[in-house]
This record gives structure tokens, C-alpha cells and sequence, in this order.
């Protein structure tokens, strides 16, 4: 046999021997394969109020592709209708790619837009984003930066990021004046060191030998440079990860209830039964956990959430004790590998009643409410495209 053949052969076995070896790891009831939850230092959490400051005037920078196909996820959609009833002024909403093509974004966005308007709420500007990574070619060209380049200049503004974080970045960048106006940051990011996003939590079903998937920090992911860049410009900053949404569970039943508040909610609703099957088949849960919507909720009642000041940095963490990535950590001290750090909220507990609350009582009188001071008053649009400079 020659040398060349044994190489290959030695190189099979290896890579049998390592695939056995996952694959019986996944099978065995290990605590940390089917939960995700390693061992943190404790954090002290209070109610959300106490923490998370915000301004009235409010932008929303969203990946929305809500449908596009059975594993996109239709949480940015939820959020953006649910807030639009909550929040009388929205001020704009930016796409950017990350949970599809740019292009995909930008036409559910507009299309998610529309409804909400012909259903008697406030009328919300589109801004075509970010069409990928943060790029310094990019950066001037985007119609969705300069609307936020100027709805900042205007004062205050809380940014709610249900994306990657590369339209912020680029915004800011450069800009302390901007950076001052930004009342908060509510980005859908971080997690704990060793913590999986791993939604089949220990229930034996769906796929992988009834481990089921596990899921990337995707917003962090699709742009780790624009997350360190903003990390660093030291803005008030609340993080909210897969953990807080855990406490919610969409089910078809859910999605029902919420098909009958309204024209603009049965269009989001529509566009959730793909993603909802996908839980069911796929990963072996009756519901799904709607992370965008849940965040949403963070910027119109805080108080139903315990969050907690901590650190967070940008260092290697090993996935799956296999291979080490870039991840957006969070916890009381800070690791000596960081390459970005700061001081941030951390809002990883939602409260028991925030799933009825999304979508009962509520909200039904959000929505009445809102309609009617809709169709009293001119559009909650505080930017019009005369006033952007290009």
C-alpha cells in the first residue's frame, strides 16, 4: 500500500471516528447537549423599568423577511405590527439583509408597511439598507442612512435592532454628535458563555436524534464587525437574547387568536404557519419562540422583564467543543481574550403574563386606539424624503 493510501485510509477513519463520536454524544442524556445551559456566575437582576431608558421617537432596523420560505422566521413581522399599535411614533424602519436577501427585505417591509397603514394606523416610511456586511463603500450610499442620519439629528431616538447591527454602525460611525441622540440601542444579540440557542431543550424531539437544531446568535453572525464597532462607541445598549423569548411559546392556536385583531396581524400571522410547522416537525416543539416580537416588548413596557447591568465582549468561544468562533458574550466580569467590551443592559427574563399580553386584552385596545388617533391626526412620520440628504 502505498504512502499516499494510507494516508487517505488513516484520514477516513479519523473522520468516522469523529463523526461516531458526535453522533453517540448526541444520544447520551448529557444535561449540557440537552439543555445548552452550562454553569454561569449569577447575575442581579432588577424589573427592566429601572434600566432601560428610552425616547418616545422610535426607529425600527429589521431583517424582515416573515415567510419567504418555511425556515424564515416571521418574528420581525410580529414585532413591527405589535409595536406599530403600542408606539404612536414610529419614526422610520430600515431594511437590511440578514434573514434573506436585501431585496426580500426591503419588499416584505414595504408590503408589511402598507397594511398596517390601510388598517387606520400611522403611515411608517420604508428606507431600502444595508444589502450586506459592514463596508466603508457602502456606507454613503444607503437611502435607510441618511433617514436615520437625520431622524437622529432631529434629537433622541431609540433604535430597536431586530438585525444585524450594520446599518447602526455605519450610521454612527464617526458621528459622537449622532451617538448622543441615541436614547437606546435594543439589539436581538448575546448570551451567556456556553450557553446554546437551543430550542428543543431537553425534550427528546425532532431531528439530530432528538437533540434538534441549534440555532447561531444570526444577528451577531451575519455582521460580528458593525456589533464591535457599535460595542465600542460606549452607547446605552440593551441586550436581548434567545433566553427571553424562551418564557414565550407561539402555537397555532396563538396565531388564530391573533389573525382576529385585525387585517395587518392576520397578514403577519399568515406568514408564520410555515415557521410554526418547522417547529413542529423539525425541532419537536408545538410552538415557536418569537425573539423579534419579544424584544419589541422590551421598548413599550420594560416592566415586564428582569434585566441586570453586565459586561459584554467579543471573544472565541468554542462550538460544540469542536472548533472555536467569534460570539457576543455577556456576564458579571469580562474575559482577558476580548477584543470589544462595554458596560450594557442584559434582558434575558420575561414575565410569565407577557405571552397573553402580546396578544389578548391589551392589544386589542392598542389597536382601537391607535386606529382612532390614526385617522384623527396626519401620519406619526416625522421624516419625509425631501428632508434626507443623500
Amino acid at each position: 500500500m502505498s504512502r499516499v493510501h494510507r494516508a487517505a485510509k488513516i484520514f477516513g477513519s479519523t473522520v468516522i471516528a469523529l463523526v461516531g463520536v458526535i453522533v453517540i454524544s448526541l444520544a447520551l442524556p448529557l444535561p449540557v447537549w440537552r439543555t445548552g445551559r452550562l454553569q454561569v456566575p449569577p447575575l442581579n437582576f432588577v424589573s427592566g423599568e429601572q434600566l432601560v431608558s428610552r425616547s418616545s421617537r422610535i426607529w425600527i432596523d429589521t431583517d424582515a423577511a416573515c415567510g419567504a420560505t418555511a425556515t424564515t422566521d416571521p418574528d420581525d413581522c410580529l414585532a413591527i405590527v405589535w409595536l406599530a399599535a403600542h408606539e404612536p411614533n414610529i419614526v422610520g424602519i430600515s431594511s437590511s439583509y440578514g434573514n434573506a436577501s436585501s431585496a426580500v427585505v426591503e419588499r416584505t417591509t414595504e408590503a408589511l408597511a402598507a397594511i398596517i397603514a390601510s388598517s387606520g394606523l400611522p403611515q411608517i416610511p420604508v428606507w431600502r439598507g444595508a444589502a450586506g456586511p459592514l463596508t466603508r463603500s457602502a456606507e454613503a450610499i444607503s437611502p435607510a442612512h441618511a433617514a436615520l442620519r437625520a431622524a437622529l439629528e432631529q434629537g433622541p431616538l431609540t433604535i430597536l435592532a431586530l438585525g444585524p447591527l450594520t446599518n447602526v454602525a455605519a450610521v454612527l460611525d464617526g458621528r459622537p454628535d449622532l451617538q448622543r441622540n441615541v436614547a437606546a440601542l435594543i439589539a436581538v444579540m448575546g448570551h451567556r458563555p456556553g450557553h446554546l440557542f437551543h430550542p428543543s431543550e431537553a425534550s427528546g424531539r425532532g431531528m439530530l436524534l432528538g437533540h434538534g437544531p441549534i440555532f447561531r446568535d444570526l444577528n451577531f453572525a451575519k455582521d460580528a464587525i458593525a456589533a464591535r464597532s457599535v460595542l465600542q462607541m460606549r452607547l446605552p445598549i440593551t441586550l436581548v437574547p434567545y433566553d427571553a423569548a424562551r418564557h414565550v411559546r407561539i402555537t397555532a392556536d396563538d396565531l388564530d387568536r391573533l389573525a382576529r385583531l385585525g387585517p395587518a396581524f392576520a397578514w403577519a400571522a399568515g406568514r408564520a404557519r410555515g415557521w410554526l410547522n418547522y417547529w413542529q416537525s423539525d425541532i419537536g416543539q408545538p410552538g415557536f419562540y418569537p425573539f423579534d416580537w419579544v424584544a419589541a416588548a422590551v421598548v413599550a413596557v420594560p416592566e415586564r422583564f428582569g434585566c441586570a447591568l453586565a459586561n459584554a465582549w467579543i471573544a472565541d468561544e468554542w462550538a460544540f467543543w469542536l472548533y472555536p468562533r467569534k460570539s457576543l458574550l455577556v456576564g458579571p466580569a469580562t474575559a482577558g481574550n476580548a477584543t470589544a467590551k462595554a458596560r450594557v443592559i442584559y434582558c434575558p427574563r420575561a414575565d410569565p403574563s407577557l405571552h397573553r399580553y402580546l396578544q389578548t386584552g391589551e392589544t386589542q385596545r392598542a389597536l382601537a386606539s391607535s386606529a382612532i388617533n390614526g385617522k384623527k391626526n396626519s401620519p406619526a412620520v416625522s421624516i419625509s424624503p425631501g428632508a434626507v440628504r443623500l
